[in-house]
């Protein structure tokens, strides 16, 4: 009786411990850095809240007037409500996800974001943040590189962000039109500076 127990109870460590037990909780794990606290939102500010969130999967933020990288959960800034705003976000090899896209709404001050190596960067995201009525206003600069879940459809949807100066475009295996995309870009934002390494 007691060896079964100790079998079955093998079992369920071995099912654990396989790649897609692994898969499954880090996925969950991740799913729940993500969620969207709209009251955190409301009581700090979106400048704050996004911080925590990105900080929360991985990311980096760096401030207006800062030149340091802020990649510290436990050391973000204190201070007045609102003295600092996100001036770029790198979110290189983080877990974000479109789930927590909210907490862009509101961030005006925005210029550059980095996504490499986002495993969860997909189509919906680049839709969600090219919708993202701030970023349309303040975002100048971006950089998508080596998101395996990105395809046209999601680049293309990136025409909206009118004030989009520069984008980089990098190990996209899921671009397959790149000709025709970039022409659709180009077309539609003839002052962007537009750089593709798809090969």
């Amino acid at each position: 009786m007691l060896t079964e127990a100790l079998i079955r109870q093998g079992n369920v460590w071995k099912t654990l411990a396989s790649c897609d037990g692994r898969r499954h909780f880090w996925g969950w794990l991740n799913s729940v850095f993500n969620k969207v606290d709209h009251e955190r939102i409301q009581a700090v500010g979106p400048d704050r809240a996004a911080s925590e969130w990105l900080l929360r999967c991985g990311a980096f933020v760096r401030y207006h007037g800062l030149d340091k990288w802020q990649q510290d959960y436990n050391g973000l800034p204190t201070g007045p409500l609102g003295k600092y705003k996100i001036q770029a976000i790198d979110a290189t090899e983080s877990c974000i996800m479109y789930k927590g896209f909210d907490y862009l709404d509101g961030l005006e001050h925005v210029e550059e974001i980095k996504f490499s190596k986002c495993m969860y960067i997909q189509d919906d995201c680049l839709q969600r943040l090219s919708e993202t009525p701030s970023l349309q206003k303040s975002l100048l600069r971006l950089w998508i590189i080596s998101c395996g879940n990105v395809t046209d459809k999601g680049v293309i949807a990136l025409h909206k962000l009118s004030n989009l100066e520069y984008l980089f475009l990098s190990d996209l295996p899921g671009i397959k039109e790149k000709e025709t995309t970039a022409q659709i870009l180009r077309k539609s934002m003839p002052a962007l500076e537009l750089e593709l390494d798809l090969d």
